[in-house]
């Protein structure tokens, strides 16, 4: 496994309407809404790729990570997406290490048209426990553009 860099922060935020123009007006960043694959976590999401930024913010009612962050540490830096070349051997790696894996997020190809506007030929995350990355909510992502 290879290390790409870093794909993108997670950012918390309360109203996910004033960050898309916070950042949208701060860096001319583009973004793309992501709430419909994001619901069933509880959350709205929007993502910039070209500015490496996801927004997420709690829907109201729904218990998120994203709604506890945001309680206990308030709106700003929730995470950070690190791009290898081999998820699978980071998440096996993690767990050698004891690292909790709390998520998979993988998407088919259908589902990369519909939320990504065919952008990638593989898309899969693996959401950490933050508890024992230091805090930082850490996600280790393959994602191969087209």
């Amino acid at each position: 496994m290879r290390p790409r860099g870093v794909n993108r922060v997670t950012i918390a935020v309360k109203d996910l309407d004033k960050g898309i123009a916070l950042y949208s007006r701060l860096l001319g960043a583009t973004f793309h809404d992501q709430s419909t694959p994001a619901e069933p976590y509880g959350l709205r999401c929007a993502i910039s790729w070209d500015a490496g930024i996801e927004l997420v913010a709690p829907l109201p009612g729904r218990s998120s990570f994203a709604e506890k962050h945001i309680a206990k540490h308030g709106e700003g830096l929730m995470g950070v997406v690190f791009a290898v070349d081999d998820v699978d051997e980071a998440r096996q790696r993690a767990e050698e290490m004891v690292i909790g894996v709390l998520a998979l997020i993988e998407y088919d190809q259908d589902q990369i048209r519909e939320y990504h506007q065919d952008m990638f030929k593989k898309y899969k995350e693996y959401m950490l426990n933050p508890a024992d990355t230091y805090g930082v909510g850490v996600v280790l992502g393959q994602i191969e553009p087209k």
